[in-house]
């Protein structure tokens, strides 16, 4: 996908002469002069997911490096579409440092030949899960900084009314400054304030999944993430999952394991089934065995244990939010480095660094999803993408697939596939 100067090249981006041809074209003229030869950066895969499989790839328009996510098979089902069209949204949508947004929509060529959508956002150069499994030094100040970017990230995803219910390492997008920024919104939504709407169980890795799903809610908030987040503190600071099991069930005892027994008022909150309340109270009482979270490394300092048993418990509704947690003494070292050195909101100026007076800003506006507004078939969320995506593309020099490149051969053959960590479906109770 990088730069194409005539017909023969074998680049894998392209742009189309107009938006209304069905096959890709090149561009005779040089968008990138400044670019490094394409043998230096050569095309490949740097992710694979439930819903997409992400290349990095040349914009040959400007010569940059970045990610390219394809969403296949969109058009299968109901559920798909809106689901991909949701995603896609919400990434032409986001403003912030630390959530990933769409740079560009690839062209969809003709509508009858609309299969798939192809977004191209920023290149990060690696994931929280490969930096917590690689022999990479993590100190505290890595912990704090990258712990307050996450919570930053996802007090803005909040703020806009939104559930990401996938928060773990893997979607963890993180720079060699140490920048980091959520990704992966294929299973976000907007919350739910009417209770009595069931909403689905199939969220969430089980690794990082919150007790109450676990125990069979149909009705869930923000703490679900609050919960990812907390398993994923604990991961950095002890290089190993918190919550490893092999099965749902054995994944809420983990958990009882570790907070105790939970009492019919907290079942009651987190919105328990009875056949997952009948499960727990018919087992041994268990006591809050919490203080060996001390033994998860020496980083677990009082502060941090107290912030991590905060985020770690079993009702929802006393869970600490995004907010308070931004305001936990513990993630102080980590805002000043994040805001004296790596934000873009904060600037150096003559007479020193001028600070924003808002850190930790949230979205004014909630995410507007009213386009859902009768969406009831494939049909018409397909004619609803396609609509968007030309539109998104008024403004700027429309990019398409060069389907005669070898990478796109292989970025072809490359279909979504399971992540290694756990995803069971829920428990039936």
């Amino acid at each position: 996908m990088a730069l194409c100067k005539s017909r023969c090249s074998g680049g894998f981006m392209a742009l189309p002469t107009t938006h209304s041809q069905r096959t890709p074209v090149f561009h005779n003229r040089h968008y990138a002069p400044q670019m490094q030869s394409q043998a230096n950066h050569p095309d490949r895969p740097i992710g694979y997911g439930a819903f997409g499989v992400v290349w990095s790839v040349t914009d040959p328009r400007n010569g940059k490096r970045v990610a390219l996510k394809k969403i296949p098979k969109v058009f299968e089902s109901i559920t798909s579409c809106r689901r991909a069209y949701r995603e896609l949204r919400m990434l032409c949508t986001f403003k912030h440092d630390n959530v990933l947004s769409a740079v560009d929509i690839v062209h969809p060529g003709h509508v009858d030949l609309f299969n798939e959508i192809y977004v191209v956002s920023e290149l990060m150069q690696s994931d929280l899960h490969k930096i917590i499994v690689s022999p990479q030094p993590l100190t505290a100040d890595h912990v704090k900084v990258f712990l307050y970017q996450i919570l930053r990230g996802l007090k803005y995803l909040h703020s806009s009314g939104i559930l990401h219910r996938d928060i773990k390492p893997g979607n963890l997008l993180v720079n060699s400054n140490c920048l980091l920024k959520i990704c992966d919104f294929g299973l976000a939504r907007m919350e739910e304030p009417n209770e009595s709407i069931i909403m689905t169980q199939e969220v969430v890795t089980q690794y990082y999944r919150a007790p109450e799903l676990l125990a069979g809610a149909t009705h869930y908030t923000q703490g679900v993430d609050l919960w990812s987040v907390g398993c994923i503190f604990a991961e950095l600071l002890s290089r190993k999952i918190l919550f490893q099991a092999d099965s749902p069930v054995q994944q809420l005892n983990l958990i009882m394991d570790l907070l105790g027994t939970p009492s019919l008022e907290d079942l009651a909150k987190a919105g328990a089934s009875d056949g997952a309340t009948k499960y727990i109270l018919q087992r041994p009482h268990k006591a809050p065995a919490l203080a060996t979270l001390y033994n998860l490394s020496n980083q677990a300092t009082h502060e941090a244990v107290h912030l991590l048993c905060r985020m770690l418990v079993f009702d929802p509704s006393k869970r600490i939010s995004c907010t308070d947690a931004l305001s936990h003494p513990y993630l102080d070292e980590g805002r000043l480095r994040f805001h004296t050195c790596m934000c873009k909101c904060c600037h150096n100026m003559p007479g020193g660094r001028q600070y924003v007076s808002d850190f930790e800003p949230s979205n004014p506006k909630l995410f507007d999803d009213s386009y859902e507004l009768n969406l009831n078939s494939i049909t018409k969320v397909k004619d609803s993408i396609y609509k968007f995506v030309l539109e998104k593309q008024r403004t700027s020099v429309p990019l398409c697939i060069n389907m005669a490149s070898p990478s796109y051969k292989s970025f072809q053959r490359s279909g979504v596939a399971p992540q290694p960590d756990k995803g069971s479906s829920p428990q039936l109770w």
